[in-house]
């Protein structure tokens, strides 16, 4: 699988055969995952639209992972409108980085600003201007070049730009070639930002040698390295979520570390020394760990993400079978789910029957839907971003799902409000950023996820219930904002098939 030698990770079509374009049903969507083609021979992988309305940018997902690198200055190599969603992320950013290191800044970033001039004349020399100005200023440890759409047009090098500078500058120089129009599947910025953490980042600590064969020293150290784990976060995760996590595996015996996310350069060297990568979510971190076991020789587990019971509960008997620690994970998970019980019996009795519609990335909505069925909800949809082979294991967690309604679409706004307008769902769960058709229906929404909410875990699932049970009694504010808003769309549309505008291509 090394594809370090390149300048770029390849796109997700290509590397892992994703899909942007299905509509149909959960067992149609299986199968077609399974086999790779649609039961009328279109491949699965070449399904397209004839009409988008909107697309997904790598470029901006990468920024949500790279601006939470800690003693990093970011250059967006782009035009000053590129990136400008970082601004909203200031305040999470500086308060996440704070609490792992009090001294932490916020976000610190730069823009080229290309213009029509450098799109004639190439924008190396600003490129160059601005890294050496970013490390003479702040100094940092590392400065992440993230490349956009028009220097890759234009044919700016980039890559010998820095290594170049890399003579003249202190920090870690990392190009990040992320532009957003060379593939269809934005979670390929996963992959680009993990591609420069391995090419820049990632080697091994030095450490001490040590004199005395058995050295009592040594020997601690080994067994600590033999019961540490690293937890490959994701930007969308709150710190209550992997305060969760620590807490469950702390419980059986385990030392947790967690990467990515809020993490600084130095982290990447010391993750090495660990026995098991662990996946919060295959559709971020398969690069990364295959690579890292390819290299090194660590192996990783790519399975579930623990959003729910059951799917915590696999999450946590798959680590604990590494270690052959099966029993303690069990007893853990008895006393788990008592207590779990115990707290979700009051919102069952106000939740049971309410309809749900999810929307968002396809681990996160499939593994969240264990919850609504946990509540005694009834799923009636979903839509997410993209479809690939990491969802497969968390259907097994789900019951009577296999006529369920599913689009797989990155935005695309006017199949999601064909599908509500005849679905009826009762609640909305979303991702963040792309509730606006939901309020406008007046439908109470949930936040798929946010850095202020808990969803991993047993804690999760309770604040996923209370949450859920708030919004459910008070939806006053989407009903008046449906009474008094419209939507863009004829009254057509909604009489058509929702996916009336997906294509499939025969194999070639």
């Amino acid at each position: 699988m090394n594809y370090l030698d390149g300048k770029s990770a390849p796109g997700r079509e290509d590397r892992l055969k994703a899909n942007t374009a299905f509509g149909g049903t959960c067992s149609q969507m299986r199968k077609s995952a399974r086999n790779g083609c649609f039961p009328d021979g279109g491949c699965l992988n070449l399904a397209g639209r004839r009409f988008a309305q909107t697309q997904g940018c790598q470029f901006t997902l990468s920024l949500a992972t790279l601006n939470t690198l800690r003693n990093a200055v970011i250059v967006m190599h782009s035009p000053i409108g590129c990136g400008a969603c970082s601004i909203s992320n200031v305040g999470v950013n500086k308060s996440y980085k704070q609490l792992r290191d009090p001294l932490a800044t916020g976000i610190i970033w730069f823009n080229t600003n290309l213009d029509e001039v450098d799109v004639i004349n190439g924008g190396e020399k600003k490129l160059r201007e601005t890294v050496l100005f970013a490390d003479q200023e702040y100094r940092p440890e590392t400065i992440i070049v993230a490349n956009g759409c028009v220097p890759a047009l234009i044919g700016d090098d980039v890559d010998s730009i820095l290594s170049d500078l890399q003579t003249q500058t202190s920090a870690i120089l990392v190009p990040i070639h992320c532009e957003g129009f060379k593939t269809k599947v934005m979670a390929t910025a996963y992959d680009a930002v993990y591609h420069g953490i391995l090419k820049n980042y990632i080697k091994m600590p030095e450490r001490r040698e040590y004199i005395a064969e058995p050295d009592l020293e040594k020997l601690k150290e080994q067994y600590r390295i033999s019961r540490n784990v690293n937890i490959l976060n994701v930007s969308s995760m709150s710190r209550a979520d992997e305060l969760e996590l620590q807490r469950l595996l702390n419980a059986i015996g385990l030392n947790v570390n967690f990467i990515p996310c809020y993490a600084e350069p130095e982290d990447f060297t010391y993750a090495l020394e660990t026995s098991l990568n662990v996946s919060i979510c295959g559709t971020h971190d398969d690069y990364f760990v295959q690579h890292l076991k390819e290299k090194y020789s660590i192996p990783f587990l790519i399975d579930t993400i623990p959003i729910g019971r059951k799917n915590t509960e696999r999450w946590i008997l798959k680590i604990a079978e590494h270690f052959d620690l099966q029993e303690e994970a069990r007893q853990l998970i008895s006393a788990e789910n008592e207590q779990l019980d115990k707290s979700l019996e009051p919102y069952r009795k106000t939740l049971a029957g309410k309809r749900v519609f999810l929307g968002g990335g396809e681990v996160r909505i499939v593994a969240t839907a264990e919850i609504i069925q946990d509540l005694g909800m009834k799923v009636v949809g979903f839509k997410a971003h993209h479809l690939d082979q990491f969802v497969e294991p968390i259907f097994d967690s789900l019951a009577e799902i296999d006529d369920v309604v599913v689009d797989v679409a990155t935005n695309q706004p006017f199949e999601q409000v064909n599908l509500i307008k005849r679905l009826k769902p009762d609640v909305y769960i979303g991702h963040t950023g792309g509730h606006n058709i939901s309020a406008k229906l007046g439908l109470p929404i949930l936040p798929l996820f946010g850095p202020s909410y808990n969803y991993l875990g047993y804690s999760g699932t309770f604040e996923v219930a209370r949450r859920l049970n708030r919004i459910v009694k008070n939806g006053q504010f989407n009903k008046k904002l449906a009474q008094n808003t419209r939507l863009p769309y004829k009254k057509e549309w909604y009489e058509k098939d929702p996916f009336t505008y997906i294509k499939k291509e025969d194999v070639v």
